[in-house]
């Protein structure tokens, strides 16, 4: 059977982006429908945009560290219309790169809604049908709203970069990373901010101690934070929300965002008409070379629901390429995967918690918590905690966390090291750059406690 293209790709992020240009390099004739923004969650709604709202309200505390180190300026305030028609120049701008790279390899781009029809037939919403020998479906996930009353006045992640102006103040329900990063954020722009989030400590999944030092750390830096606490239902009241809380306490705020979870973007996409199995959250289920139960058809990154981050992403688009166009079978690695939050403060982390690597089997933690020369000399009462988790028996490192400015980038070089499989003793063995805040990670030499 002859096929209009070799590879036609269904969404535009950084992991589609990735797969098609590859795939093209290696000779074969691609093309990439996209329905709204070539970039994807990440360059225009998510990790992108969001540092750079974290460089900006950082400021925030720069002006009074400033003082301390002896220079003579005055904050001023901060202006949400100037910084936002800066944020989306570079969103355009950024955009227009991912177009240039698509034209460069030759990838031919349909700004239009696809959809499956068989295993070998996409339908754009132009009405036309292209036919492909592999399709690969990268369309992502979407913020979605619970169902509590109410809830469709709130907004969410995606909303948070076209505001016309900052409110006063807001209530952030959640206590994922998208939403403590957004209470770091809003907190450090003026904006006065309660998170409410109905678990015992928010970031569910990383480390009990880095947790609740985050925890700690936003509180300090003004964010109004409520554990155990959820709302029940909310009204919109003379353009403000009225908002009453499982604790039976009532609220007024300016705006009311919700970062309560995210679905995979497979809601009319034909796919259970062609025999692709999804999950119980609509994730489309695939083998470990993200092959679907329809062997011309595959899928990668938060569609799939693995592990939602744009680098994994990016890698299992590498290996579908060397899977399907390059002959040699690629197994997506998920393991030991670094990855950061960008609270403030920041948390860096890799590899197993304390509590997960107690679970399988004898552990030394060796943990340091400080405040770091640039804090102390600027009066802040900010700390710093590094935490290393050891297998008693082998000496691998097992795991990494890191809460302090720049988490993110030690972490990825920390990461090199537990990804090859370092031991406690190879840490040692390094000499410790001084002075920094990182070189307490070479320099912990008895454990704080075994399990």
């Amino acid at each position: 059977m002859t096929f209009d293209y070799d590879l036609f790709v269904i969404g535009g992020g950084s992991g589609g982006v990735r797969a098609g240009r590859v795939a093209a390099a290696q000779g074969a004739k691609v093309a990439l429908a996209e329905e709204f923004r070539m970039g994807g969650t990440c360059v225009i709604r998510g990790c992108v945009p969001k540092k750079l709202m974290v460089f900006a309200s950082g400021y925030s505390e720069m002006f009074d560290d400033a003082r301390a180190y002896g220079w003579d300026l005055t904050a001023g305030d901060f202006d949400w219309s100037k910084f936002r028609g800066k944020l989306d120049a570079e969103l355009n701008r950024l955009e227009g790169i991912y177009r240039k790279l698509l034209n460069g390899s030759n990838v031919e781009i349909f700004d239009a809604r696809a959809t499956i029809k068989d295993a070998h037939t996409v339908t754009l919403s132009t009405g036309r049908d292209i036919t492909a020998k592999h399709i690969l479906i990268a369309t992502g996930g979407r913020p979605v709203l619970p169902e509590i009353a109410g809830a469709e006045h709130g907004i969410t992640s995606n909303d948070i970069f076209n505001l016309d102006e900052l409110p006063k103040s807001i209530l952030i329900v959640g206590g994922g990373y998208i939403a403590s990063e957004f209470a770091g954020i809003l907190n450090g722009l003026g904006v006065k901010v309660t998170q409410y989030y109905r678990g015992e400590q928010i970031l569910r999944g990383f480390d009990g101690e880095a947790r609740g030092f985050v925890a700690d750390g936003m509180r300090a830096k003004g964010v109004d934070l409520h554990l155990g606490t959820n709302i029940v239902e909310m009204e919109k009241r003379d353009g403000r929300f009225w908002v009453k809380a499982t604790c039976g306490g009532e609220s007024m705020f300016d705006q009311v965002m919700f970062a309560t979870g995210r679905a995979p973007n497979t809601d009319n996409l034909g796919l259970e008409n062609v025999g692709v199995a999804l999950g119980r959250k609509g994730e489309i289920i695939v083998d470990e070379f993200s092959q679907t139960k329809v062997p011309s058809i595959y899928a990668i990154g938060d569609v799939t629901d693995r592990v939602q981050l744009t680098p994994v992403a990016i890698r299992e688009a590498m290996a579908f390429v060397e899977t399907v166009f390059k002959g040699n079978p690629t197994p997506v690695d998920h393991e030991l995967i670094p990855s950061a939050v960008f609270t403030q403060p920041e948390l860096g982390t890799i590899g197993l918690s304390e509590e997960e690597a107690a679970e399988n089997g004898p552990i030394e933690v060796y943990c340091s918590s400080f405040k770091p020369m640039n804090h102390s000399f600027a009066g802040r009462e900010d700390r710093v905690l590094m935490k290393l988790i050891v297998c008693a028996d082998t000496r691998k490192v097992l795991g990494c966390h890191i809460v302090a400015d720049h988490a993110g980038e030690m972490i990825q070089l920390a990461g090199i090291a537990v990804k090859m499989g370092a031991t406690k003793e190879d840490f040692d063995r390094t000499v410790a750059v001084h002075p920094t805040m990182a070189e307490e990670l070479v320099t912990m030499k008895q454990p704080v406690r075994t399990a």
